[in-house]
């Protein structure tokens, strides 16, 4: 691409795993230990691994996943939560506007994101579902948002604009107030999730979304999205 710098492309991602297989890219959250719950760093190269994709040219499709029974579980309590009551309000701003980002960037994304949610999705977790284009659920996952329980804004990570817009704003509202769970079948009946999926078939059906995307008309695709967001 003639319009891009000449700082090279990251093949390799320190904090998730990252592979490409035929213009098909696939994002899998790697700390199954803690539900893959996110950092600081891992946020911050989520952030940047979004900015980057669209540059790329050679990726037309995304699948985002988790390593063993959960999606991601949210920002990691034993390594974020400690962190941020010592931060400044400056401090805590700058957080807040790179966790936005993550989100931002994913919707700013011209490629459409699969989310093959395989298991536990809460907090930032399910507002990364959110921002994805697709969500494959299992039958056994539930979406948890949970942050007015730690006493966060319910809305938090763009998920007040997000939530409303697939299951209308009298469900969110409930969802988000009271973080109650929503379980696979009740996410695709309010249309949350697209449909649920066998686990020992979730990631060939997201593959092969992703490949029909890969394989489409990707512009009107793009368009598509970008008038959608």
């Amino acid at each position: 691409m003639r319009f891009r710098g000449s700082v090279p492309f990251h093949e390799n991602w320190e904090h998730f795993d990252f592979s490409l297989d035929d213009r098909v890219a696939t994002i899998t959250l790697n700390r199954p230990e803690k539900l893959n719950a996110l950092t600081f760093e891992s946020y911050a190269d989520l952030r940047e691994l979004f900015k980057e994709l669209p540059l790329r040219g050679d990726v037309d499709a995304i699948v985002i996943t988790g390593e063993g029974r959960g999606f991601c579980s949210g920002g990691d309590v034993d390594e974020i939560i400690g962190e941020l009551l010592k931060f400044n309000p400056k401090q805590l701003l700058e957080f807040t506007r790179m966790t936005g980002a993550v989100i931002q960037n994913m919707r700013e994304c011209s490629i459409p994101i699969v989310a093959a949610i395989n298991g536990t999705v809460a907090g930032a977790g399910a507002v990364i579902a959110l921002a994805s284009d697709f969500r494959l659920v299992v039958p056994h996952a539930k979406f948890r948002f949970l942050f007015t329980s730690v006493g966060l804004s319910g809305g938090d990570m763009g998920s007040a604009y997000l939530l409303p817009r697939l299951v209308g704003l009298g469900r969110a509202t409930e969802i988000l107030m009271f973080g109650e769970p929503v379980t696979a079948d009740q996410a695709v009946n309010i249309g949350l999730a697209n449909r649920v999926v066998e686990p020992d078939e979730l990631m060939a059906e997201a593959t092969a979304l992703g490949r029909r995307i890969a394989d489409g008309p990707r512009l009107a695709y793009a368009a598509t999205k970008l008038l959608l967001s």
